[in-house]
């Protein structure tokens, strides 16, 4: 087949596609980060929020039809897709759609993945596509879908799962499974304890990045028998997986960044020192992750602020930020800024210090405050004389501490009420 074929066919594929992102979780790996909002809609990067990192991926791949399914405290989520994600021409048959749980079916809220995509079936069934990609909505990476769809379609499978390679401890939080030589998965197993490693390797796993293709009318058929089974918990990695391996052609893709990194930058930003780790990676020379990529843009709703401000240039009190990132709207007068990234509209105040940190949008940290390896939440106002990260022990009465030391301070554990869209 040609290039140009090739193109064709995997564009008419992507045409014929609806995507769905699950984005209902709450995320409470993330503790009182997310407290108010779900876990896509946690800030990241200075500028994006989670779930731009998917819709994009869908958009660049030329799938233009995209549902997400929200549940936990969505409103900042819905906000967001609102306000940023308005450009589909309705005219063309393109949309973002919001489909929150509504007892559509008198089944109440959703109760597992499967059960919300099951919960939607009238909907999908009207949009009338001839495969249904299933997305997570938590999940930072770049993927072109269009080579998996065209993959599941080359391999005649009734569902396709993306996978990565991943160090057995970290698949211990995600599904497992095992291969033939043709790629079949022969098992799977969600969540594991002892998760089963690739044959010929010892600290690594097959596991799934909870990406999944359907034959459209396969996936009906297969949520519809889920939902009249009494004993299932109707999620995708707990029941639907583990019945089709016995009965049905389900087949592992390989993961393939669209940046041609080996192996492909993808991360599960679930916990406090994942979401910090992952932040600051940004920052390095070549980072993993390219946000400068003109060839695969990251889109978000782009408020209008103006330009970064640095101010005040004496020995003692000189306005600068060294290896880091700095988003519109900030102002750092005075006070230096070091290895950190700060999102929009953070002002840090005269004689201070940021180090290693992760500042989200509209913080004010005031003067004479050092503040190291923290994530501030959005809206927080840091005291004068703050001091955050020095001492674990003293931080830990007041704040959230997680296992290797990161700080996360919200609005709420400095007494300060900021519950308003987040």
């Amino acid at each position: 087949m040609s290039e140009n074929n090739s193109t064709r066919f995997v564009s008419r594929l992507t045409r014929d596609t609806l995507a769905l992102i699950l984005a209902g979780g709450r995320g409470s790996r993330l503790k009182q980060l997310t407290d108010w909002r779900a876990k896509p809609a946690v800030p990241f990067g200075g500028k994006f929020r989670i779930i731009d990192f998917p819709l994009s991926n869908c958009v660049n791949s030329g799938i233009r039809r995209v549902g997400i399914l929200t549940q936990y405290k969505a409103h900042s989520l819905i906000r967001h897709v609102q306000q940023g994600w308005g450009f589909m021409r309705g005219a063309l048959g393109e949309f973002v759609e919001l489909l929150p749980a509504s007892q559509r079916n008198e089944r109440g809220w959703y109760a597992g993945t499967a059960d919300a995509v099951y919960q939607n079936i009238d909907i999908l069934r009207n949009h009338g596509p001839e495969y249904v990609l299933i997305l997570a909505g938590d999940h930072i990476y770049k993927m072109d879908y269009g080579d998996m769809l065209a993959e599941h379609v080359a391999q005649n499978a009734d569902m396709t799962i993306g996978c990565i390679e991943v160090p057995i401890e970290e698949a211990k939080s995600l599904g497992v499974m095992s291969v033939d030589a043709n790629r079949r998965i022969v098992a799977f197993n969600e969540k594991p304890d002892e998760p089963t490693p690739i044959l010929g390797r010892e600290d690594v796993a097959l596991a799934s990045m909870g990406i999944y293709v359907f034959n459209a009318a396969f996936l009906y058929e297969q949520l519809i028998k889920d939902a009249d089974t009494r004993t299932s918990t109707h999620d995708f990695g707990h029941d639907i997986i583990p019945n089709l391996i016995k009965n049905y052609k389900v087949v592992a893709f390989p993961y393939k960044d669209v940046q041609g990194n080996d192996p492909g930058y993808w991360r599960d930003v679930g916990t406090i020192d994942a979401f910090w780790s992952a932040n600051l990676e940004l920052i390095g020379v070549t980072p993993e992750l390219n946000l400068y990529d003109d060839d695969w843009p990251i889109w978000t709703h782009q408020a209008q602020q103006p330009p970064a401000k640095f101010v005040f240039d004496d020995d003692d009190r000189r306005g600068m930020a060294v290896d880091s990132m700095v988003s519109g709207g900030c102002i750092i007068s005075g006070s230096t800024v070091r290895h950190s990234v700060l999102f929009s509209n953070v002002e840090v105040h005269s004689y201070s210090l940021v180090e290693d940190s992760v500042v989200l949008p509209d913080v004010t940290i005031g003067r004479h405050s050092v503040l190291k390896r923290v994530v501030i939440d959005k809206g927080c106002v840091i005291p004068e004389g703050t001091v955050i990260g020095e001492d674990p022990e003293q931080d830990a009465k007041r704040y959230y501490v997680s296992p290797n030391g990161v700080v996360l301070v919200t609005p709420e554990m400095l007494g300060q009420n900021y519950r308003y869209v987040r």
